[in-house]
Formats: structure tokens, sequence, C-alpha cells
């Protein structure tokens, strides 16, 4: 995701598919049910009953979430339908602080759609979509007829990590402030901008202290990484079966990495390398939306003149797709929002908002060829959608978070001396973004808090088959990643591979890859690693 000053660590694009929404509300939060330690439900062919979770007290172990209705979803046609069933919501407790944890608790809002066929029922299958930041009680809500066939034997479980969303959540800017905040020229010329762009970075770091302090410690990978094996066991489940995406690629990893023997069947989509450093990720994503431009590029000029009037070769599309870019810088182009023109920042946000899926390739030729003609509401449009802006200039607390969490994540702490001496090589990845992520390499620099590399260990050689699934044509987690996390994993771990187009795999909807994560959920039949499809 295009982020003010950075490409988003890895985020799907739930956005471009969604329209943004209200909060959601959860029902439940109390106890009921069934004795603590047991299964609500019968895992067919599985063990019941949940495993124990050591070193927790009673409280947070014993939790037995009553579900109850689920409010301010976005529409789902595959909901409305009736195709995957009525989605229940609730909430249970974590410790804030595991090395404190009979202290203070916050709280974690799940989704759930139950089995519709729960005579064979497998269990819980746990999702994350991503980010860090994305909100999993609306993605699965978005997504849940993409998983219509696993939706007969798992209860499909969405939840907000801590920090996130309904969960208890990391607040920063409030609206009007993070209009300004986005639309700052996020690639300084000069020393007044730079300076523009700093002020502007410590208010924001100023208000996330202010509003969100006692919490920004603790929102790390480490944390909610744990804070899923507690879900499991309130669930009832002996294992965690889960599916992650993007960035939930190292959180279901860091989880296998602390509690080996409580993974189950375990998809991760769209891998990131946690063992690379901050410059190389954001140097290799860089690449990876300058391929994704280029093929986009080749798209459009297929379509013709007509359809595409900014060039008629895949050259010639790139070439004023830079300029039209570059232009923005001086001379932002009007929308239909008043006193919201699209700046140079919030145009990059559009455009790679647009490549994350080949689906949305239409939206773009449109976009640009409105630009062009000095019009740039669609440009802005899916700027805001990919920030979480709806149409009244509320924002979710996506961006928050995906920085709270990303700064707890890392001790690295970059300087612009730093960013100077890279910026030749980001130019030279991108074009087009490699200097909006150079600047963004300071996004944690005045970050009140000591970052933390633990959520970057992985290694599970004990762990049961995991499934790591990589898509050879993904601009936000590049390909090479996919193979990188499978060796780093280690063990039973195999590779599943794409070649095509777009965030992630599973989501993209080729047979193949479908067909072959289900049969492992379903029936645990593990794919030979290296397996490739297209």
């Amino acid at each position: 995701m295009l982020q003010k000053g950075r490409l988003g660590h890895a985020r799907v694009a739930i956005a471009l598919t969604l329209t943004v929404s209200g909060p959601v509300a959860c029902g439940g939060g109390g106890s009921s049910g069934t004795p603590p330690g047991t299964s609500s439900r019968t895992d067919s062919g599985m063990t019941s009953g949940a495993t124990s979770v050591p070193g927790l007290p009673a409280s947070i172990t014993r939790q037995h979430p009553s579900w109850g209705p689920c409010t301010g979803l976005p529409a789902n046609p595959a909901v409305t339908t009736g195709q995957t069933g009525t989605p229940e919501c609730t909430r249970i407790k974590v410790p804030l602080d595991y090395a404190k944890p009979d202290g203070r608790t916050i709280d974690l809002a799940l989704l759930r759609f139950p089995a519709t066929d729960p005579a064979h029922r497998i269990g819980s299958l746990l999702f994350n979509f991503g980010g860090p930041g994305a909100s999993g009680t609306e993605g699965l809500s978005g997504f849940a007829g993409e998983f219509q066939g696993l939706a007969k034997r798992y209860d499909l479980i969405g939840f907000d990590p801590r920090g996130v969303g309904e969960s208890t959540a990391v607040t920063c800017l409030d609206g009007a402030a993070l209009d300004k905040y986005l639309a700052l020229d996020s690639t300084p010329d000069n020393a007044a901008e730079e300076k523009a762009v700093a002020d502007a970075d410590a208010a924001y770091v100023r208000a996330c202290r202010q509003n969100s302090g006692d919490l920004l410690p603790h929102v790390g990978t480490v944390s909610a990484a744990r804070d899923m094996d507690v879900i499991r066991s309130a669930l009832g489940d002996s294992k965690l079966h889960y599916f992650g995406l993007s960035y939930g690629t190292q959180l279901g990893a860091n989880n296998a990495h602390q509690l080996p023997g409580n993974v189950g069947r375990s998809v991760l989509d769209g891998a990131v390398d946690t063992k690379i450093s901050t410059v190389d990720l954001s140097l290799q994503q860089a690449a990876g939306f300058q391929r994704a431009l280029g093929n986009f590029a080749a798209y459009c000029a297929g379509l013709g003149a007509a359809q595409c009037p900014m060039g008629r070769s895949k050259d010639a599309v790139v070439a004023s797709v830079q300029k039209f870019a570059d232009g923005l810088d001086a001379h932002p182009v009007k929308t239909d929002q008043q006193g919201r023109p699209l700046t140079q920042s919030l145009g990059l946000t559009g455009i790679a908002a647009a490549l994350y899926d080949q689906a949305t390739w239409k939206t773009l030729v449109l976009g640009l060829a409105d630009a062009g003609k000095g019009d740039g509401t669609l440009l802005l449009a899916l700027a805001d959608i990919q920030n979480g802006r709806d149409e009244q200039g509320h924002y979710s607390n996506f961006l928050a978070a995906n920085t709270a969490i990303s700064c707890a994540d890392t001790t690295e702490r970059p300087t612009e001396a730093d960013v100077r001496r890279e910026l030749p090589r980001f130019r030279n990845a991108s074009p087009l973004f490699g200097p909006e992520l150079a600047w963004g390499l300071l996004t944690c620099t005045g970050w009140p808090f000591k970052g933390d590399d633990a959520g970057k260990e992985v290694s599970a050689p004990s762990a049961a088959p995991i499934v790591v699934v990589g898509n050879e044509g993904d601009p936000a987690t590049p390909y090479a990643w996919a193979p990188a996390l499978t060796r780093e994993i280690g063990g039973k771990a195999v590779l599943l591979s794409l070649h095509g187009q777009g965030h992630t795999a599973y989501l993209t909807g080729n047979r193949c890859i479908v067909d072959t994560v289900n049969a492992y959920l379903l029936d645990g039949k593990v794919p030979e690693n290296g397996t490739r499809c297209t």
C-alpha cells in the first residue's frame, strides 16, 4: 500500500474491493457455553479439546466468548445471498503486556462465519489480511465469498489484531489533520520541503504518543502472535488452523516459531522475507511496483489510443505516467472535492493502489486518462480508499496501526544521511515509486519507543507442514520472498507458486491455487514442495 512517505509493509488490496465502512460492532464477549478446556463443537477426524495456554491467568485462559450480531460491516453479496451464512461477532481479552500477564488487559474483536456443514466441521480457520494494520473483521466480511470452499467445514474467523480497528486501537491524527498530512509532498526537493516533512512527521509522532502512548510499546508481532494462541484456546481448538496473507505470513510464521506444537494447517500467501533489512525490503518493493507498472503499461497500450491515451507502447505509457506524476509536484490536479487537489503523494498512492490487483487496471486507465484532462477525482478516490478514508472524511486507524506495528517490529532507525545515500539506488529500482520509498525509511526514526526484532524470528523446524504461497507478479511482496520464507521456516514447510499478476495468489481465483490450498486445508494433502500453477 502506498502510505504517507512509503509503500506500506504489504497490505492485501482489501480496500479496492470493499467500500470503506464504519466500525464493526461486536456483540457478546461474556463467558458462557462449554466448560473450560473443552471444545464447543466436534472436530471431525481431529483431536477434540483445546490445549492450554501456559503462563496466563484463568481470566484469560478460561474465556468462552458469547457470539452476537455484527453491525457496520461492508456489504457483501456472498453474505446477503446466504452463501456463507450470517456472521457473528464477539470480543475476548488478552494481556496488554505478556511480561505482566496479571496486569491490564485489552480487547480483541472477532468475527465468525460458522461452518455451513457442522456435521463435518474440522475446526476454526483464523485469518489475517495483512498490513500490518488491516482489519480482519472487515476483511473476512468482505472476502467471505472467496472462501466458500472452506466455509463448509471450518468456522471462518476474522480478528482485528491488537492496535487495530475495533480491538483496543492506536489513534494518532484526526481526519482533517490526516488530510493535510497525506497530501504533503513526501519526496522533498529542497531544504524547506525537507523541514516541512520533518515537522509534519514529528507532529504525527507526538499525536500517536499523546493518544496511545501506553499501547504503542505492545502492538508488535510477537504479542499479536501470542494473541492468536489465546484466540485458538478461546475457540476451543486443539490446533491453530491459519490463513495469513501478506504481513499475515510473518504473523503466522512468528506464531509457529513461538508455539510450533500448536500449529495445525497453515497457509501463508504473499510471503514476507523477515530476514532482510528495512532498506532492502523497501528497495525490492520499489522494484516490484515498477515491474507491475510495466505490466499495466503493456496492458494499457494494448487497448489502443482511444482507451489508453497515455501511449501506444509499454515504454510510452510508463514515460507518460512518470511525466504526469512529476508534474503533480508543482501543479496538483483539481478534483471534485473542494480544497483537496490531487497532489503528488496522493497521486502516487492512487496509482500504486490500482497496481495491487489486475482487476483494477481498467480503473487506473480511466483515472489516468481523466487526470490527463485535468480531473484527478478518480485517482483521489483510489488513494482515499487505500488510505482508509470514507466519503465523510473519516479514516480507519489503518495508517496509525501500520506505523505503530512496523516501528515496534524493528530496531532500525535510519537517518536523513542514510536516505540521501540510498536515493540513487531507489531511483534506479523505480523512478516512479523509489524516491517516496527512500524518504519513507524515516518513518520510525523519531518513534518514541525502541523497537524489537523478535517479530522477525520465523524458524519452526518442528512445526506441522506449512504451505507458503508466492505470486510471481506480486508487486507488494515480491515473489523472491516466498522461497526465502519457506527456507527460513525450515522443517516441513513447502513452497507453492503462481505464474500470475497481483498481490497474493489465492484471491486471484486461480483454479490450481485454490484447489491445491483447499485440498491441504480440508484433507491435509500437503502439496509437493515447488509445485507451480499457471
